[in-house]
């Protein structure tokens, strides 16, 4: 496997911490070769950091010594790859103090009528892990709801949502979105009133924190059992950059954990320009777009029809904040955990419910709006919810974005087999009745199936054409990490350094331009 360094420009002006590398070893004896190497007093690289399960090791880099230390990690037998532990930021914008306590997200979405066909609020054997700033697990509104999560910002036990300038307590109002208890006189209520909520915190009052600990985040979310990861932050880096926080997405696919991300507040076209976690492109994640009062999109929400979802209401939400206060916050922060929430009401009623069919499931009962997202629509948790206990024959995926010439499996989630299925637009793509179409020209199309029984269902536009998005290294699959790097191109954006190196180590892959 190739092995390539990869450097890249970060939302919001983030940047690397200075000298801090992700390195991915293949096996044990690459981890010893390592720890050999960074064992020596006078060592140019020492090891600060290990994460078994993602097979990843931080170290810290002398700068004075950079290239050449990178080009010996590099040219290590067994070493993957190696990237810089970047920064990655909360969504969000400056809490309105002004504000009055109005959910009107809540009314938007039919939450109340929703808990009505369900009979329930939620479930708290439903586990949604609130990924970001720490959460005051003490508020009043939260503290039935909570249960023990972690501190990977500071490596303890105590993941409390900690205030600065740029954290006016971001995770605090994430969870309240997701899970307040609507019990306090004066409080709010969230999209899941009965849910249990991991509170782990990585992002700092600055409200920014590294790759590493997101990493590590998502791996204790997916080991203490959670149903659904809320994940309000990003940073827009290249997509081989991001091979690590890919990764453990791609874990939480495996073990069947629900990811819901945030698609960015910089107002530009996710298909365009990359965002992560966002972009991750795997069947049991969601990203979500916000939308506003009158379900128009705020200038500030990222969208896009091959790589966003959905939309959920994130301008100006009233949820809870630290120190048993409450404020109003806007971003597609605050979008996300409305859906987590709203997973996990949904996962209450049926917790065999994958991701793929949770997302269909939104994308088909969601309100059309004029967002551009896979499926145009804003998500009505009352639709949603009585899909689910109605058992809605639902086609999965019901929206998509695929290239000429590529192949795309549908299933259907409560029809009786067998089933037939028809393209609208057999010019634009062929399905076969085993659920697989075939795309053969640039254009939309619609699915329909119909089961055993004669019950009908369709798909939203399965778009034929190429994705704006820049495609996975080496033709892997939409979503996956692929083979990184190209050879004969820089991959660090400074031909200086990538010539030093190539000097140092010239049989590495971007060096045959150099």
């Amino acid at each position: 496997m190739k092995r390539a360094l990869f450097l890249g420009a970060l939302l919001l002006g983030s940047q690397a911490f200075a000298g801090e590398y992700l390195v991915k070893y293949q096996s044990t004896s690459a981890l010893n070769m390592l720890n050999t190497m960074t064992m020596s007093r006078v060592a140019m690289i020492q090891m600060t950091d290990h994460n078994a399960t993602a097979s990843l090791v931080k170290v810290d880099i002398n700068k004075a010594h950079e290239a050449q230390a990178l080009a010996s990690l590099l040219s290590q037998p067994g070493v993957e790859y190696v990237v810089p532990n970047f920064k990655l930021k909360a969504f969000t914008a400056p809490v309105d103090a002004a504000a009055l306590k109005d959910q009107w997200a809540i009314a938007k979405v039919q939450a109340e009528k929703a808990w009505q066909r369900a009979g329930n609020k939620g479930n708290r054997s439903v586990i949604v892990a609130v990924i970001d700033t720490g959460v005051d697990y003490k508020h009043p509104a939260l503290a039935p709801n909570m249960i023990q999560g972690y501190d990977f910002k500071e490596n303890d036990n105590d993941p409390m949502d900690k205030t600065g300038f740029q954290n006016p307590g971001h995770g605090t109002h994430c969870a309240g979105a997701v899970g307040a208890t609507g019990l306090i006189d004066g409080g709010i209520v969230g999209l899941s009133p009965e849910v249990s909520m991991m509170p782990l915190r990585f992002l700092g009052e600055d409200g920014s924190g590294d790759l590493n600990n997101a990493i590590k985040a998502i791996d204790y979310a997916v080991e203490k059992g959670a149903s659904v990861i809320s994940a309000s932050w990003g940073a827009a880096v290249p997509r081989s950059q991001a091979a690590p926080l890919l990764e453990a997405v791609k874990r939480a696919d495996d073990k069947g954990v629900i990811f819901i991300a945030a698609a960015a507040n910089d107002g530009k076209n996710n298909d365009k320009t990359e965002m992560f976690p966002a972009n991750n492109g795997y069947p049991n994640s969601i990203t979500v777009a916000a939308s506003g009062p009158s379900d128009a999109k705020p200038s500030w929400s990222n969208y896009g029809t091959a790589t966003v979802h959905v939309s959920a209401p994130g301008e100006n939400i009233m949820s809870t904040l630290p120190n048993s206060k409450y404020g109003n916050l806007s971003g597609t922060s605050m979008a996300t955990p409305l859906v987590s929430g709203l997973v996990a009401l949904m996962k209450a009623q049926d917790p065999s419910l994958t991701g793929a069919q949770v997302r269909a499931i939104l994308q088909t009962t969601g309100a059309k709006v004029s967002i551009e997202t896979a499926c145009n629509c804003r998500v009505d948790a009352f639709e949603a919810v009585d899909a689910v206990i109605a058992k809605k024959m639902t086609v999965v995926p019901a929206a998509a974005t695929v290239k000429t010439s590529e192949t795309l499996a549908f299933s259907v989630l409560h029809g009786k087999a067998p089933f037939k299925f028809v393209s609208s637009n057999p010019a634009i793509a062929t399905v076969a009745d085993n659920g697989t179409l075939t795309a053969v020209a640039n254009g939309s199309t619609v699915v329909t199936v119909t089961d055993a029984t004669g019950k009908t269902a369709s798909t939203l536009n399965i778009n034929v054409g190429a994705v704006s998005s820049t495609p996975p290294p080496g033709g892997g699959q939409p979503g996956q990490p692929g083979e990184p790097g190209e050879p004969g191109e820089c991959p660090l954006g400074d031909p200086m350094i990538c010539q030093i190196i190539c000097q140092i180590q010239p049989d590495l892959p971007f060096c045959s331009g150099n």
